[in-house]
């Protein structure tokens, strides 16, 4: 049980950016040897107070105390002396580097005026074997999974001397498996002595993993419980100020004629080796199709082929009866078909561009925002005002960089604006992303929303519980084949069991 003394304390922080309030007068305790969720919708403001205790925020108002002493941090590197380790959600490693050089980047051992790497290496080896972290000294990053990348970025504020390990969102990249991994990991260190602040959105993490959570909302703090007398439901009603549906409620599906037809697809990944093998699936007019695979099994290439930024080796794909295999980004659009990308960034969004401009990446050639070739701001800055509230995208308006919202809000902004365009085919890769329990059933229910308004929905998705409640009919795909087809009702053991090679169900037609 961690100890009473407290590590960390955080009084009346408020932070403003312009008319924007992001923390509002908050008071945050963390004990010895304690991990402590801070929880919260996106946008509710737990990255900004903890980038101020990291020091790459300045509060307007309020005070830090470390082990009872007030500080001043002014800069990461100051936050780092005192013993305050953050590891980001995107991570901050040098993929070129190995994991002993990432590790020692900035307090080098030198034998002479060279790097002593052999001794970078053993103090690698000590630390991942004392905290029960397993990473090979000389393992290149770029060549490691997430999961081990991960487990990297722990050991470098370790090796710097954390004594506070601020974890942002550290299971928004990792399967079901290694976000277990990670939790026995920060068990060890609390019990070790390091206290913890754990940055999340997913309740049964939050529940699986901490002592005590501290919810925020709108920049605000609600309430500090105890994780023993909480449960799903009271926190999302803390987080969010209602009561939120945790089951997704759908009718029966209906559907009609086949909207999204592939038949034979193949198609190779980027170091030119087969990543679609002959794959052949139907979405009909008002049904939700799940593909479920572990990661990596193809999945990012069916969606990149399918939408035309991968060319297809062989096959065919038929959008609402036209064909749109190898004819690019542009014909599958005028074929009526939509993506939520699965990376946001890289694919979602033009971040340098706000919101507006954001909105209208499918829209600016027609009549609607254009004239004669000229776009119409004033146009543009209406659509987004409209859709910024029906979609609830919170942290600014139409003329703010999409780059300064939070990542759930940027995921929301994706999802209006392809749901905007009414698509007869949506392909929704990894829609929940990154998203809290609110958003979550926002989505879900606008999913099954346009499902029973005549859409065809193709879902890939990790979560195999999204995958499950969402889904008329699951696929199973499995290097890069699709091996079985099985009703949703299957559960997460037999679905596991056939992503892995280990079974097959009745092979989807």
């Amino acid at each position: 049980m961690p100890g009473e003394a407290l590590a960390l304390e955080l009084r009346g922080i408020t932070k403003r950016f312009g008319s924007i309030v992001a923390n509002e007068a908050i008071d945050f305790e963390l004990r010895r040897g304690e991990i402590h969720a801070l929880l919260g919708e996106n946008g509710a403001g737990k990255s900004t107070l903890m980038n101020v205790l990291y020091g790459l925020h300045q509060p307007d108002e309020g005070e830090i105390r470390l082990d009872g002493e007030p500080v001043r941090i002014h800069s990461a590197r100051e936050a780092i002396r005192l013993g305050i380790g953050m590891v980001h959600q995107h991570f901050m490693l040098v993929p070129v580097m190995t994991v002993a050089e990432n590790l020692v980047l900035g307090s080098e051992p030198h034998a002479g005026p060279l790097l002593d790497y052999a001794e970078a290496a053993r103090r690698t080896r000590e630390l991942s074997e004392r905290f029960g972290l397993a990473v090979h000294p000389d393992a290149k990053v770029e060549d490691l999974g997430v999961g081990a990348q991960q487990r990297v970025e722990i050991l470098r504020a370790l090796f710097r001397g954390a004594r506070v390990l601020v974890l942002d969102e550290p299971t928004a990249v990792l399967t079901a498996q290694e976000a277990h991994e990670l939790f026995r990991v920060l068990r060890a260190l609390a019990r070790d002595g390091t206290s913890i602040v754990f940055i999340s959105h997913k309740l049964n993490e939050v529940l699986e993993v901490s002592d005590r959570v501290t919810v925020l909302r709108r920049g605000k703090k609600v309430d500090t419980v105890q994780t023993s007398e909480s449960d799903e439901r009271s926190l999302a009603r803390l987080m969010v100020g209602r009561d939120v549906l945790l089951q997704v409620e759908k009718a029966p599906h209906e559907p009609g004629e086949p909207l999204l037809e592939v038949s034979g697809l193949s198609a190779r990944d980027d170091r030119g080796l087969p990543a679609v093998r002959d794959v052949s699936l139907t979405v009909r007019a008002g049904e939700i199709v799940g593909v479920a695979g572990v990661d990596a099994n193809g999945q990012s290439e069916l969606i990149e082929t399918l939408i035309g930024l991968r060319r297809p080796e062989s096959g065919s794909i038929r959008v609402a009866g036209r064909e749109v295999a190898g004819k690019g980004v542009r014909a599958a659009l005028d074929a009526g078909l939509r993506s939520i990308a699965e990376d946001r960034h890289r694919r979602g969004l033009v971040l340098q561009f706000d919101l507006a401009e954001n909105l209208c990446l499918h829209e600016y050639r027609k009549p609607t925002m254009s004239r004669l070739g000229w776009l119409s701001p004033r146009r543009m800055a209406r659509r987004a005002r409209t859709l910024l509230g029906e979609f609830d995208v919170r942290g600014g308006d139409s003329e703010t960089p999409a780059s300064s919202l939070s990542g759930g809000n940027q995921q929301k902004l994706v999802i209006a604006r392809e749901l905007a365009d009414e698509p007869r085919v949506l392909i929704a890769a990894q829609p929940t992303r990154g998203l809290d329990v609110g958003a979550i059933e926002f989505v879900h229910r606008r999913l099954v929303a346009e499902r029973d308004a005549g859409r065809a929905i193709l879902l890939v998705s990790l979560e195999l519980e999204e995958i499950r409640s969402l889904s008329d009919r699951v696929l199973v795909v499995y290097e890069g084949q699709i091996v079985a087809e099985l009703p949703p009702t299957t559960s997460e053991e037999e679905l596991g069991v056939v992503m892995t090679g280990g079974g097959r169900g009745a092979v989807a037609a």
